[in-house]
């Protein structure tokens, strides 16, 4: 209900007059640098080559608004409609800056990508609905021209960002990913599914009861979960280390604590106790070796000793919780 009631609170895009259609192209131009140079400034820092890329399509973006405002300027005078994407029905719209800041760099590009695939269907569409000759021709050069950004990009990257340039910029962009959410949330995983089974195998073997055996498992979870988000996004704001925003790097370790506890003690939710301690090893077996397999592909930790370190690490934990659990 709320969607059609959105819908109709916008124009259509048949409905749109030929100085509307020039407005809404001259705000897309400025909207789309705008973007671009937002791009470049958030990757400057780390990926100076990338950013020149941005830099220079938006010095694109503005030589299109400027063809479109001086169109405009002959045929309908100096006050330009106010009409923005948002305004019309079924139109391309653009994610605001804040929600831009956290995009990985290929994100970036394949974002980039298709802004441009957007501009050129758009634009084949408005040529198709003026009928003054030169402002067709604009339309339409301009379609070719965003058609053509693509390679564009291409040869701008090939200009500021060479292929040992891109591979660093990659490497960069991947040892971030690690650093940020892969390293903490591993670390919340091995510590969520090893240091939760001697509590939960404890509980099960000594109450026989799967409910009881459920609320530890859940208890220890969940608390560890927040108490390992906690620590991480406290001790170290990222500044110095380059590891990236604590909060991003606490919810990861939290999350993955609480799921590594949470994936043997769900099992407990079966009435049958070894039918549900049953599921509750396969799991944890699981578990560990996804840990295992986690440290060969992003920290290139040969796997054999991972799967040694987790798998024997797991086991003897487990174990002690089996033991305590009967004693």
């Amino acid at each position: 209900m709320l969607r059609r009631l959105l819908r109709l609170s916008k124009r259509s895009f048949d409905s749109l007059s030929e100085q509307e259609i020039l407005a809404l192209a001259i705000g897309s131009e400025e909207e789309d640098a705008r973007i671009y140079l937002a791009y470049a400034d958030m990757l400057r820092s780390n990926y100076p080559a990338s950013a020149k890329v941005f830099d220079e399509m938006a010095e694109v973006e503005d030589t299109h608004r400027k063809s479109l405002i001086a169109i405009y300027r002959q045929r309908f005078g100096e006050r330009i409609t106010l009409i923005r994407r948002e305004h019309v029905q079924g139109f391309y719209e653009r994610k605001p800056d804040w929600l831009r800041r956290s995009l990985p760099l290929e994100k970036i590009r394949s974002e980039a990508e298709a802004m441009e695939r957007q501009a050129y269907r758009f634009y084949v569409e408005a040529a198709r609905r003026v009928t003054d000759a030169q402002t067709r021709q604009l339309l339409g050069d301009l379609a070719l021209a965003e058609q053509g950004h693509e390679d564009i990009t291409r040869m701008l990257g090939d200009k500021h960002t060479p292929a040992e340039v891109k591979a660093e910029e990659d490497h960069a962009a991947r040892r971030q990913l690690v650093l940020t959410y892969v390293q903490p949330g591993l670390a919340g995983l091995m510590d969520g599914s090893v240091s939760t089974l001697a509590p939960i195998f404890a509980a099960a073997f000594a109450t026989q009861d799967t409910w009881q055996t459920f609320l530890v498992g859940m208890s220890a979870s969940v608390g560890a979960g927040i108490s390992m988000g906690f620590t991480e996004a406290a001790h170290d704001d990222g500044k110095i280390s380059g590891r990236g925003s604590p909060i991003k790097r606490g919810i990861a370790c939290g999350v993955m604590t609480a799921l590594g506890g949470l994936g043997h003690t769900l099992p407990y939710l079966i009435p049958s106790f070894w039918t549900a301690t049953t599921m509750a090893v396969v799991i944890a077996i699981f578990e560990l070796w996804a840990i295992a397999f986690i440290q060969n592909r992003y920290m290139e930790t040969p796997f054999l000793r991972a799967a040694l370190q987790v798998v024997v690490g797991g086991g003897l934990v487990l174990g002690a919780g089996i033991l305590i659990g009967n004693g």
